[in-house]
C-alpha cells in the first residue's frame, strides 16, 4: 500500500528497503489496485497477504497475462 507509487516503486526496483522485493529481486509491478481509501487499500493488502501463493499468483495472471511491467501504463514510468 502506498499513496505515492513513484516513490515505492523506485525503492523496489534500487532494492533500497529490506524485505521480500530486495531478497527476491522483484523490479517489475506486474499488478496493482485502486482503492477509494487509505483503511480499505490497507485491508485489501492484509487480506491478500494471507493468502496462499498460487491464489495471488492466479489474481496477477488473471489482470496480467503477460506479466509485463505495468509501471509505464500508470503514466509515471
Amino acid at each position: 500500500m502506498t499513496d505515492d507509487p513513484i516513490r515505492r516503486v523506485w525503492e523496489h526496483r534500487e532494492g533500497v528497503v529490506a524485505g521480500f522485493t530486495r531478497r527476491y529481486g522483484v523490479k517489475l509491478l506486474v499488478w496493482f489496485e485502486e482503492r477509494a481509501t487509505g483503511e480499505s487499500a490497507f485491508e485489501r493488502e492484509q487480506s491478500i497477504k494471507g493468502w496462499e501463493r498460487q491464489w495471488k499468483i492466479d489474481l496477477f495472471r488473471a489482470a496480467n497475462p503477460e506479466w509485463r511491467d505495468l509501471f509505464p501504463e500508470l503514466g509515471l514510468g
